[in-house]
């Protein structure tokens, strides 16, 4: 048995490797946007047993080309408006490659992948205003960005437990988090149940609710707060739900904005948001994971960049509207101390307090987060930045946004169609009939082929919705979804 490759051998890999991503990402736009995986390919997986001995490598590479390239998700399409799922970039895709090469786990240390990493969430706090000295990290996505938010606030929050007399746990380095009396295995779970108040919008992503289940806070303890007519969360009602539960003795934990919310587009007025939490004194997260990079980058959201400005904390997707691959979502916290204080447990042989010159390097990123084992996920988002600039981007998002107004239009236009919500490069409208037949057309386009979107529910009605996140797609593209929706709509009322 031979582990050692040649040279040769790796070139001819990554020559045919190279050769299924081009096919890939070239024959997409002419093939159908989605299809579902076979039934008989789909046995094919589940009978499959573990195998026994091993196959040629141009043979897996085949068996991948044959079984696994032909049924994609779908998003690389141009034609591909379902959920916030973008194409990843070309230099992203070979950007994994590189990464998953060098192979280093980012938990810390005084190598490459951490100082780039450090470096793009500077940029990134710079972008969304906040302090020089403000830290985070990347994660898989927005939901775990949410989490590691929510954790440091709800650590804040939680007082923290007398040390036990006999304790024999291993000796922890004074941190701030230690000089609080805040590190240690159970004051991670001290306020379960018991957490505080969270409090979202109407629109608030799920990932909301489900950090709140695991980080004990559970559902008694999150309040959804009304709306302002226009999907934002209202200031005034926030207000008005914090001084009800101060009355009644609940403790506010932390509020959750939005900027750009998954199901209409909304951007929630944030500044007027970080003033009502400015007043009492509570956590304010910002939910960018979609929305983020218009906000922060494009003319006219002034006012919620201010409110970003002054947030507590912030997640943003740059494997959403950024378009790198997937997982890379981002985290930024304004207090380092206080996210220290959180995650910072760490057995003496990883310990560091900025060992620049030696092998420990700064501090690590696995004491303000809760991963250990952490991939080279900076290199795709560096990469890309570098690439193509805030000004590439801006472009890209703009096109986009173009895109998304264009399907608005022919919607409008349309005297079977109802537009019912318009915002970035959300679109949600419906044909004008009951929420059964809406749904009949929304399953005949998405397996059409011609053209994809989902579904969702505004107000009370269920709608189909169109989002626009592919730099790929073209005003002709948007014509034909709103086509292939007007021909399934006849097509239904036919049958």
């Amino acid at each position: 048995m031979t582990t050692e490759w040649t040279a040769e051998e790796l070139r001819a890999t990554g020559y045919r490797a190279v050769d299924l991503v081009v096919e890939h990402l070239t024959r997409l736009p002419g093939g159908p946007v989605f299809q579902p995986v076979p039934p008989g390919v789909v046995q094919t997986f589940e009978a499959e047993g573990v195998p026994r001995a091993g196959a040629p490598v141009a043979a897996v590479l085949e068996e991948f080309a044959t079984r696994v390239e032909p049924w994609p998700f779908g998003n690389g399409h141009p034609r591909f408006f379902g959920w916030v799922n973008p194409p990843p970039h070309p230099l992203g895709v070979f950007a994994e490659l590189l990464a998953a090469a060098m192979n280093p786990s980012v938990a810390g240390g005084n190598h490459a992948a951490v100082h780039v990493e450090r470096q793009v969430v500077r940029w990134f706090a710079e972008l969304a205003g906040f302090p020089p000295d403000a830290t985070g990290l990347l994660v898989s996505g927005g939901s775990a960005a949410t989490l590691t938010a929510l954790a440091v606030a709800r650590h804040r929050a939680t007082p923290a437990p007398a040390p036990a007399p006999d304790s024999v746990s291993a000796p922890v380095r004074p941190t701030t988090a230690t000089r609080a009396g805040a590190v240690g295995g159970d004051h991670a779970g001290a306020g379960a149940g018991s957490g505080g108040t969270l409090y979202v919008g109407v629109e608030g992503h799920v990932s909301i609710r489900k950090a709140a289940r695991l980080l004990g806070i559970g559902d008694a303890n999150v309040r959804v707060v009304a709306s302002d007519g226009a999907d934002r969360m209202s200031a005034r009602a926030l207000r008005a739900a914090i001084r009800e539960d101060l009355r009644a003795g609940r403790a506010p934990l932390a509020v959750v904005a939005t900027a750009g919310t998954v199901n209409t587009g909304a951007v929630d007025d944030i500044d007027a948001i970080a003033g009502v939490c400015a007043e009492f004194g509570v956590w304010l997260h910002v939910d960018a994971a979609y929305g983020g990079p218009a906000v922060l980058l494009l003319d006219g959201h002034g006012e919620a960049r201010a409110g970003i400005a002054r947030a507590d904390s912030v997640g943003l997707d740059p494997h959403k509207w950024l378009y790198a691959p997937v997982g890379a979502g981002l985290v930024l916290l304004r207090d380092p101390a206080a996210a220290r204080a959180a995650f910072s447990l760490v057995p003496d042989y990883l310990r560091t307090d900025g060992d620049v010159d030696g092998v420990g390097g700064p501090v690590w990123f696995s004491e303000i987060g809760f991963d250990q084992t952490r991939p080279f996920r900076a290199l795709k988002v560096w990469m890309l930045l570098k690439h193509l600039g805030l000004d590439g981007y801006r472009a890209r998002i703009e096109h986009d946004l173009a895109v998304a107004a264009r399907i608005a239009e022919r919607v409008a236009a349309a005297p079977e169609l109802e537009l019912l919500a318009h915002g970035l490069s959300v679109v949600c409208f419906r044909v004008r009939a009951d929420d059964d037949t809406n749904r009949r057309v929304l399953r005949a386009v998405q397996l059409g082929g011609t053209a994809f979107l989902s579904g969702t529910t505004v107000g009370a009605a269920f709608a189909l919705r169109a989002c626009v996140v592919n730099p790929r797609s073209s005003p002709a593209d948007a014509d034909t979804l709103v086509a292939a929706v007007r021909h399934a709509w006849r097509e239904q009322t036919a049958a």
